[in-house]
């Protein structure tokens, strides 16, 4: 997997040469003819219109390929933003009828400069921090979502935006199949399966399909009531003035801080998706900052938000495209396909283009861990099916935060274990030291050694202070942190209370922190004003000297 850097002033414009510039442009337009059903749905449901989400796959399209950290990322409006913005349309009109559709384009306009903030901040990491099991089910689960919402449209009939609804109706469908739509889907998914590689140089089988299949369509089967795309809105978005008003200003906030949460968790889990299939890496604070500027120009045009779009991005990828050319190609063929060509695009079959999406979903499902998943070991393969079935049943976000909160907690767990090993109990026992000094046992016989010989985080504290209550009988209490290589605010917290306690119990504390001082936590904490100058040493020898 190749590595980029990420230095504070990495270049802005992602290079627009490319080595395939083939490839770009047919994974573009592929994508683009995928993405324009996708984007006048999205437009619809979310209450702002069809040509807003259009728009919105134009120019989030554009700007987050021009400047985002993913090569082969195709943006636009995605469900779960589509779902957020149209509960942002009907608060913000419910709240200020004149004004509320532009107070909730200003929420999108925020939510991009939220993003670009993220990125600036370098937080992008935060959100790519997730197990394999998590990302092979919510990858697995998109896939088998593909494939499941596609069945209605390769039969010939309307597609259902809802997994589950779509699962259930299956059987009632297969009984209203248009059979001739459902031939024209069935042989786009064959090229799509079976297209020859030496083939796929001169014509990549989905751009074939889509070609040789419509012209069939429309040239032989006239009559035959096959479901195409239909009329496409055409015009120039205009421009949204952003205004903010103080008794909205709250929810205009909120509504914009999640948009942009929203948006980075599904852009970036995109980001990883297509690592997986290209073998790249992304660069996520690029990213967020690409995504910012795509939904902060959008919002300013009335469109859609919108994110890193995980169906689109796997069909540009499975169709050639390899760099930001073919994000920008996407978004250039929307616009031109909106303004210019809408006569042509419209008799696209709707089957065509699920026989397409039926190949990108088998593709996508992880079966190399499906196939392992008996040998990967319980947790992993029961994570990996819960976050799979979430991501079907539920939604993706759910999915992955439930996901990465139990294989935190799990993880955790396995730290405690670890982390419990460098920390041990002394007493009465003889010690030799570096220098080979001996001291006897008789000598140690009143006094008890804790030694932390690594890091050690928040979750030990507790195990830490019962182990300690066992360990009472003792006049003479030495810490030993010279090998505390990290130590959490919350068990720094309970060792300067371990101190005061011994210390308010007329006991005797010495701590020996080593040359480098007292760990920071500890220090920030000021453990020095609990001790004085004959209770710090810098070696063990010192301490146990003193006694």
């Amino acid at each position: 997997m190749t590595t980029k850097s990420q230095g504070p002033f990495i270049n802005l414009i992602n290079p627009l040469l490319s080595k395939n510039i083939y490839g770009d442009i047919s994974g573009g337009l592929t994508a683009a003819v995928i993405a324009l059903p996708l984007a006048l749905a999205f437009g619809v449901s979310s209450g702002a219109g069809a040509i807003a989400g259009v728009y919105g796959a134009i120019l989030v399209g554009f700007f987050a390929a021009l400047f985002g950290g993913t090569a082969t990322q195709i943006s636009g409006p995605t469900g779960p933003m589509s779902v957020v913005m149209a509960l942002v349309l009907t608060q913000m009109i419910a709240h200020n009828p004149e004004h509320g559709l532009s107070l909730a384009f200003s929420c999108v306009i925020l939510a991009g400069l939220f993003q670009i903030a993220f990125g600036l901040l370098k937080l992008g990491k935060y959100f790519v921090m997730v197990p394999y099991p998590v990302i092979s089910g919510f990858m697995s689960g998109i896939g088998i979502i593909i494939i499941v919402l596609q069945v209605s449209p390769l039969l010939g009939l309307s597609a259902d935006s809802n997994p589950v609804s779509a699962l259930t109706n299956i059987p009632d469908n297969l009984s209203y199949l248009n059979i001739t739509a459902a031939i024209l889907g069935g042989a786009s998914l064959i090229i799509m399966t079976y297209w020859p590689k030496n083939l796929a140089r001169f014509m990549p089988a989905p751009l074939f399909a889509l070609v040789f299949l419509t012209l069939i369509s429309a040239l032989l089967l006239p009559d035959k009531n096959i479901p195409t795309i239909g009329e496409i809105p055409t015009g120039l978005p205009e421009l949204i003035i952003p205004s903010f008003s103080i008794d909205a200003l709250y929810d205009i906030t909120y509504f914009a801080f999640l948009l942009a949460v929203l948006g980075a968790i599904d852009s970036l889990l995109t980001s990883m998706v297509a690592d997986s299939m290209t073998q790249t890496h992304h660069l996520s604070d690029k990213e967020l900052i690409g995504q910012g500027i795509g939904n902060s120009i959008a919002g300013l045009f009335g469109a859609l938000p919108g994110a890193g779009a995980t169906m689109r991005t796997a069909i540009n990828i499975g169709a050639g495209g390899n760099s930001a050319l073919s994000g920008i190609t996407h978004a250039i063929a929307l616009l031109f396909i909106t303004l210019w060509a809408a006569d042509y695009a419209q008799y696209v079959p709707h089957s065509v283009l699920a026989g397409m999406l039926l190949k990108v979903g088998l593709d996508i499902i992880d079966w190399r861990f499906l196939k392992k998943i008996n040998k990967v070991g319980l947790f992993s393969a029961c994570l990996m099916l819960l976050v799979l079935l979430l991501t079907v049943f539920v939604d993706l976000i759910t999915a992955v935060v439930v996901g990465m909160f139990i294989a935190n907690l799990v993880t955790i767990d396995r730290l405690t274990s670890t982390q419990l090993d460098c920390i041990s109990f002394t007493k009465g026992t003889a010690i030799k030291c570096a220098n080979n000094l001996v001291v006897p046992a008789d000598k140690l016989a009143h006094t008890l050694l804790l030694s932390i010989n690594g890091p050690i985080s928040f979750a030990v504290s507790r195990e830490l202070s019962r182990r300690f209550t066992e360990n009472m009988d003792f006049s003479v209490l030495i810490i030993d942190l010279c090998q505390a290589k990290l130590i959490g605010t919350t068990t720094s917290v309970l060792i300067i209370d371990l101190v005061t306690r011994t210390q308010n119990n007329g006991k005797r504390v010495l701590v020996i922190t080593g040359e480098h001082g007292l760990n920071q936590s500890l220090d920030k904490l000021e453990l020095n004003s609990l001790l004085g100058p004959q209770q710090l040493f810098s070696s063990k020898e010192q301490a146990l000297l003193s006694i």
